[in-house]
């Protein structure tokens, strides 16, 4: 039997939502093994003028406690 824990990370991009979500994942894994998924709970962005500027993602990953 696997232990699995979800934790909440938030993360932002200038590029996509995908790209800051592989940012979130990247940075947690520096500290957290087995991640198994990810899953976004939220998506926003920032907008100055007409231009969106940031991409940003709250997202859920869940990692196997061994």
């Amino acid at each position: 039997m696997s232990v699995l824990k979800v934790i909440e990370v938030l993360s932002s991009s200038n590029e996509s939502w995908e790209d800051a979500t592989r940012k979130a994942v990247k940075e947690a894994s520096k500290t957290v093994k087995n991640i198994k998924s990810v899953y976004i709970k939220e998506q926003s962005a920032m907008v100055s003028g007409d231009n969106v500027t940031e991409f940003r993602v709250n997202v859920k990953l869940t990692f196997e406690v061994k």
